[in-house]
């Protein structure tokens, strides 16, 4: 699905474009649909490369994007999370339903345990993720998450501006267990 406003579309339009202008390879989930297929097809339309990541179950459903020429089917939705991230130098999240939440949270969360030092960005569309990022600040006031830990999430409305932010934001280095007493 790719949202009910066009500013989404365009949005995806606009970040694979300016991939591919930079020089930046765009690591993503291997569809033909939604804002994935928009954003690949954008990367695609301006000489970029682009690498796919598909469960075979998807691709048994037609929903791969066969114009890529580097698409990797894999077993299973965890293996395709753990390709992800060990390809990618960062990641944006853009506007999206349960699984770009599932995959962002948990590319957030090894962020925060140390597994990868890349950089965690999210494409804040029409103020699409505000309600997400406000329950992260909630987690820093009730102390279930650290400011240093929620910092770890580069947010701008602009996709430009987002990648010259994950380029340039150094990542602050917290040690998950601060302190064993404060639980």
């Amino acid at each position: 699905m790719s949202g009910s406003r066009e500013s989404y579309r365009s949005a995806a339009l606009e970040t694979g474009g300016l991939l591919a202008q930079r020089g930046i390879g765009l690591v993503y989930g291997g569809g033909n649909v939604g804002l994935m297929g928009i954003l690949a097809d954008a990367a695609l339309a301006r000489g970029g490369e682009v690498i796919g990541v598909i469960p075979e179950h998807l691709v048994r459903k037609e929903v791969a994007h066969t114009g890529l020429a580097d698409l990797r089917t894999v077993s299973s939705m965890h293996e395709r999370k753990a390709l992800m991230a060990d390809l990618a130098e960062a990641f944006i999240a853009l506007p999206g339903g349960y699984g770009t939440l599932d995959e962002f949270c948990e590319i957030l969360s090894w962020s925060q345990l140390g597994l990868h030092r890349k950089p965690c960005g999210v494409l804040n569309v029409e103020g699409y993720y505000d309600g997400l990022l406000g329950l992260f600040d909630h987690g820093v006031r009730e102390g279930f998450i650290l400011a240093e830990h929620r910092a770890l999430v580069i947010v701008d409305e602009n996709p430009g501006r987002l990648l010259e932010r994950l380029d340039e934001t150094p990542l602050p280095h917290v040690e998950k267990w601060i302190d064993r007493r404060t639980r």
